[in-house]
C-alpha cells in the first residue's frame, strides 16, 4: 500500500475544519507534499516514524510529567506529517500577535505605574487586585525600553469555519521553542528534499534573534554584555530546553547558587573570579527569584536580586510581574485593551469567555455545561479544567462545588472544535486536533516572529487536549509561499 492509498482512506471529520481537506478536496498548500507522500510505501513511512523516535531519543529531547509514578522523563511524541500554513494565513497571524503584544506591553506598564485603565473603568480594579500574579513588589520599577514581554508564546486555535482565535497568552516563561527547532531538524533528516520543494520558511534563526535582543537590553553600555540563562535545575520539566537554548546562544547556563548580589549588582561565580551579569534570561517563576522579596524558603533564586533589578543594574527577561497579564480572567479584557491603548479593533479574536464570579454567567454556564470547558484562571498544562461534554455527572457536580467556593478562580468558554490535520498513526493517515504556539520576540527595534511555531497535537482520537502532559505530541509547522 502507498501513501496515495492511505489518502483515499482518510476519514474526513464532520463538523470541523480539516486543514488538508477543508471543503472535501485537497487544499492547495498540501498538494506538493501529498504528491511526494503518495509515491512512498506505508513501510517507508513507518521506517521514518521509527527513525524520528530514535532521533528524539538520541538527542535526549524529553519533558517531565511530575504526576507519573512510573517515571518522570518522557520522549516528546512527534508526528512525521507537517502542518502547513499559507503565507496569507501567516501574515494575518503575525499582524494579530504583534498588535496584541503592543497592547499587553502597554497594559503592563500602565498597571504597574499610573493604572489609568482602571481609573477609566475599562478593567475593574478588584480583578487586578485579586490576581495572584499581580506583583506589588515591582510597582514603579522602570524596565528598559518599557518592554515587559520580551518572549511570548501565544496559543492559537482554529475554529469550525477556519477562523483563528487566541486561546491563551503565555507571557512569563513560555516553553516549547526548543521542540519547534528540533522538529524542524528531524524533518530535515526525514524529508530533506521536501522543505525546499515546498518553499518552507526557516525557523532556525530563532536563537540568533533571541541572543541579539538579550544583548540589546543590557543596562550597561559595554561592547560585550554578560547574558546568562537562569534555570531551576535538572529536575525542572523544561530543563532540556534550558540547556538547548543556552548552548545555541553560547551563553552560560546558571542556577541561583552560581550568582550573588553585591552592592546592588549581580555577579556570576567563575574560575576567574566574579563577573558582573547584565541580562538574566530567567526560567524561574517570580515567587522563587529572590528569597528576600518573595518566598523565603526558595533555594532556586538569588538573595538581593530584586534590589539590583529595582536599581536598574540588571535586566530580567521576561519582566517580573507579567503573570497579571496572562491570568485567564484578565484574558477576557485583552480586546478592550487593544481598543483602549491602540484605538484599533482586534485582528485576532478571543474565544468568548465567561467570568464565573458573575452570577448570571455562572447560571448560564451551569445550564449549558455540556457545551462548556471550565478552567482555573492560573493553571496550565491541561490541568485544572473540566470538559463538560466528556465529564461524568459526579465530576461535574464536584467541579461546580469548587467553582461556587471561589468563583474568581474560574472562567468558562464554549467548547470549540479545534481544526484537524492528518497524522501518521498506526500505519494510517488519521485526523487529530491541533493548536499553534508561535514565538514572538520583543526588543528595542520591534517585534520579531519566526514563521511557524510549535504545533501541538492531541494524539488521542477525539481529544481536544493537546498538552504533552495530557498525552499530546507535536508536529513541524511549515509556513509556505502559497496563497
Amino acid at each position: 500500500m502507498t501513501g496515495e492509498h492511505l489518502l483515499t482512506q482518510y476519514a474526513l471529520p464532520t463538523g470541523m475544519w480539516d486543514e488538508m481537506m477543508a471543503s472535501g478536496s485537497i487544499r492547495a498548500p498540501y498538494k506538493t507534499l501529498l504528491q511526494t507522500l503518495g509515491n512512498m510505501s506505508v513501510e517507508s513511512l513507518q521506517e521514518k516514524d521509527i527513525q524520528a523516535g530514535e532521533l528524539f531519543m538520541n538527542q535526549g529531547i524529553t519533558f517531565t510529567v511530575y504526576s507519573d509514578n512510573a517515571g518522570i522523563e518522557r520522549i516528546f511524541p512527534f508526528d512525521i506529517l507537517p502542518r502547513i500554513i499559507t503565507r496569507k494565513e501567516w501574515q494575518h497571524i503575525e499582524a494579530g500577535i504583534k498588535q496584541r503584544l503592543k497592547a499587553l506591553n502597554l497594559f503592563l506598564k500602565d498597571i504597574y505605574n499610573e493604572q489609568q485603565i482602571i481609573k477609566d473603568k475599562v478593567i475593574p480594579g478588584w480583578l487586578i487586585a485579586s490576581c495572584p500574579h499581580f506583583t506589588r513588589e515591582v510597582f514603579g520599577i522602570q524596565v528598559p525600553y518599557d518592554i515587559y514581554v520580551h518572549i511570548s508564546g501565544i496559543d492559537l486555535i482554529r475554529g469550525e469555519d477556519g477562523t483563528f482565535y487566541i486561546l491563551e497568552d503565555n507571557l512569563r516563561t513560555p516553553s516549547g521553542v526548543s521542540y519547534m527547532l528540533e522538529n524542524r531538524e528531524v524533518t530535515k533528516r526525514l524529508f530533506s528534499d521536501m522543505l525546499a520543494a515546498n518553499h518552507v520558511q526557516m525557523v532556525n534563526n530563532y536563537p540568533l534573534l533571541l541572543h541579539s535582543i538579550l544583548l540589546s537590553l543590557s543596562p550597561r553600555p559595554v561592547s560585550h554584555p554578560t547574558v546568562v540563562l537562569l534555570t531551576p535545575g535538572v529536575y525542572n520539566s523544561a530543563y532540556y530546553e534550558h540547556t538547548f537554548l543556552a548552548r545555541q546562544m553560547g551563553i552560560p547556563l546558571v542556577e541561583g547558587r552560581d550568582l550573588l548580589v553585591s552592592n546592588h549588582k549581580v555577579y556570576m561565580k567563575t574560575t576567574r573570579g566574579l563577573e558582573q551579569v547584565d541580562v538574566i534570561y530567567r526560567r524561574i517563576d517570580d515567587e522563587y527569584l529572590d528569597p528576600l522579596t518573595f518566598r523565603p524558603d526558595s533555594v532556586l533564586g538569588v538573595p538581593g536580586l530584586m534590589g539590583a533589578y529595582r536599581r536598574g543594574s540588571v535586566a530580567i527577561i521576561n519582566a517580573v510581574g507579567n503573570g497579571v497579564a496572562d491570568d485567564k480572567a484578565v484574558y477576557a479584557y485583552v480586546p478592550a485593551m487593544i481598543k483602549y491603548y491602540l484605538n484599533e479593533e482586534p485582528i485576532l479574536p478571543n474565544v468568548p469567555t465567561y467570568h464565573m464570579n458573575d452570577a448570571a454567567c455562572r447560571e448560564h454556564v451551569f445550564s449549558n455545561i455540556g457545551n462548556m470547558v471550565l478552567k482555573r484562571t492560573n493553571q496550565s498544562g491541561g490541568y485544572g479544567m473540566l470538559m463538560g461534554n466528556k465529564a461524568s455527572d459526579e465530576e461535574i457536580n464536584s467541579f461546580k462545588l469548587e467553582v461556587e467556593k471561589n468563583p474568581r478562580d474560574f472562567i468558562a468558554q464554549p467548547i470549540i472544535k479545534l481544526s484537524t490535520v492528518p497524522c501518521f498513526i498506526d500505519g494510517k493517515f488519521q485526523p487529530r486536533h491541533v493548536d499553534l504556539r508561535p514565538y514572538a520576540l520583543c526588543g528595542p527595534s520591534g517585534i520579531e516572529i519566526v514563521p511557524g511555531g510549535l504545533t501541538r497535537v492531541a494524539l488521542r482520537e477525539g481529544s481536544l487536549i493537546v498538552n504533552s502532559s495530557q498525552g499530546g505530541g507535536s508536529k513541524d509547522t511549515w509556513v509556505i509561499d502559497v496563497e
